[in-house]
Formats: C-alpha cells, structure tokens, sequence
C-alpha cells in the first residue's frame, strides 16, 4: 500500500515532468519539424538522409563534434542493420543520444541533494552578466529550503548595485538570509564574512553569487583564484561545487562562455537556463558531452520552481516525446 507521501512524490514528479515537456517544446517542434522535411520522400535511411540530419542536429546547437559521433552511431546501426527505415530514425536518434549521455555517466540526479559530509556546502556560481545567474541561485536557495535545509546566500558581485539588490529581492523571495557590502567592496571579502556567518548560523548551504565579467580572462582568473583563496581561510575545502550558469537560449554562444570560463576556473557543474523560451535545446546534449562537465540544472520557466535537476533519461524522453 503506498504512503501519502509516495502519491504526494508522484504527483510533484508528474508535474516537474509536464514542466519539463512543455519547456522544451519549441526545440522539439523545431527540430522534428525539420527531420520531417528531410526524410520525405525517403523510405530508408541512405546518404542523404543522414547529411540532412548533420546539418539539423548542428543547426540545433547539438554541436559539431557531438553531432559527428551521433551520426558515426547512427551510420553504425544503418550497415549493421543492413536496412534502416525512414520511420525507425527517431527511435535510432533516441537510444543513440541517450547512450551518448549515458557513457559521460551525467545526469543522474532526480533532487537537490547536497553531500551530507560538508556543512557548510559552499556553491561558488560564475557566469556572464544576463544568462539568469541570479535567478537560478535565487530558485536553487528556493529547492533547498523546500529540502529543510537552512541557506545563506551571499552577494559577491560588488561590481553592479543592480546584482546586489537583484539577489536581495530573491533572498526575499525565498526566505533566506544574505550577507552583503556596499559596491564596489571586495567580492573576497563578501564572500569571507559569508562563510563566517554561515558556520555561525550552523547553516546547511551557502552560495556565493560572482561578477559575471569575461572581457579579461586573466583578471576573471585572479578574482576567482583570490575568492577560493579567502573562502578557505574560513572552509579549507571551500568551495564544494563551482556552478556555470549558460543561457540556452544562446547557442553556440554558450559553447564559447563554457569554453572560457573552464580555462579560467575549475568549473565543477553547470545550469543551463531558459530552454522554455527557444529552439536551441539540443545544446544541452551538446555541452554534457563536450565538456564532461555535469549538467546538475536545467531552468524550464520563469516560477520559483521551474529550475530542475537535469536528468538525462527525462530530457530525452520529453525531446523526443
């Protein structure tokens, strides 16, 4: 007999996975829409086929070199198989990304569960200014909370009074406390006394918002070097998690901010954000595969709860859906 709580579990996943459908449906209309025009006519897989779908899976954003390995798979099955109907090629396209996927072992999570070794658990989030970094710490503070876990947010980005006032409205918003100075402070200090006033607040997670700047890559370097460096006078293991946060929506575009900012820092983990709002969802697969870095986030909408723990199994399935 299943508890309230289990039919109360299913009920939370059944609308996180509606979510997740109807967020990425402009990339999977864009897409299918395309692959339909390219097998028309066609009753098998051959040589044309597969360079049409070259081309809509790089137009998609998948990128040029995870598109070349989705094909070599599929190019694989086609001379194995002998023959390959136009009409088996979403099934293929399915199991051949979600193999892709599954061999960087990323993507496994289903919640916002943190190491219950490191408390505090420290966040450092990076990204340029615009792709949603605010936002998406504002809503990940928001998830953990719901965890009953006890938050602290600090505001590290002194460059931009707007970052400042912009991530004191989250923390409104989602009930937790956040240290910050004036602009213009130094960020390593901002996120210094964060950490102070997280261990003596016992709390459970801290995040530390960063300027989200990528005109130098070797100033962006030292600021974050010397922001670890200070964090762990505080926690010598500080931080735990490295987030870089990238706006699907840009494409190719994030390719390249992912590109510099792990030359700039060691990037741990990385949330995609707004995938509701285009076509270019297929960079998700793109950049998992890429960087060997997990994808842990994906934002879906504009809610409070619209931030989710990326799961490959569940991306695929609502892509090819």
């Amino acid at each position: 007999m299943k508890t309230g709580y289990e039919f109360f579990k299913k009920y939370i996943f059944k609308g996180k996975k509606e979510t997740l459908d109807k967020g990425l449906e402009k990339s999977k209309e864009s897409f299918f829409g395309k692959l339909s025009k390219a097998v028309a006519g066609k009753s098998k897989v051959d040589d044309d086929v597969l360079d049409n779908l070259e081309e809509i899976l790089v137009a998609s954003d998948v990128g040029v070199n995870t598109t070349l390995k989705i094909i070599t798979r599929i190019e694989a099955r086609v001379a194995k198989d002998k023959y390959v109907g136009t009409d088996e090629l979403n099934t293929i396209l399915r199991e051949e990304i979600a193999g892709l996927l599954s061999e960087t072992n990323l993507g496994n999570e289903t919640d916002f569960s943190i190491p219950s070794d490191k408390k505090p658990y420290v966040i450092m989030v990076v990204g340029v200014n615009g792709v949603g970094k605010t936002t998406t710490i504002g809503k990940l503070a928001s998830q953990f909370k719901k965890q009953g876990l006890k938050v602290v947010l600090g505001a590290a980005d002194t460059f931009r009074a707007a970052a400042i006032d912009q991530l004191q409205v989250w923390a409104d918003r989602a009930d937790v406390p956040i240290v910050h100075q004036e602009m213009g402070s130094d960020p390593a200090s901002v996120a210094f006394d964060t950490l102070k006033s997280a261990v003596t607040q016992n709390a459970d997670v801290v995040i530390i918002d960063t300027a989200g700047r990528l005109h130098n890559k070797v100033n962006l370097m030292n600021e974050l070097t010397k922001i670890k460096r200070v964090m762990q006078k505080v926690i010598v293991d500080a931080p735990h998690d490295v987030l870089l946060v990238l706006d699907g929506s840009t494409g190719q575009n994030a390719f390249e901010q992912a590109k510099q900012f792990t030359l700039a820092t060691e990037v741990t983990s990385l949330a995609v954000t707004k995938l509701d709002g285009t076509a270019k969802g297929g960079v998700v697969i793109g950049i998992s595969d890429q960087f060997k870095i997990p994808v842990k986030y994906i934002g879906v909408g504009e809610g409070i709860d619209d931030l989710q723990v990326f799961n490959k199994h569940e991306f695929v399935d609502s892509f090819f859906k």
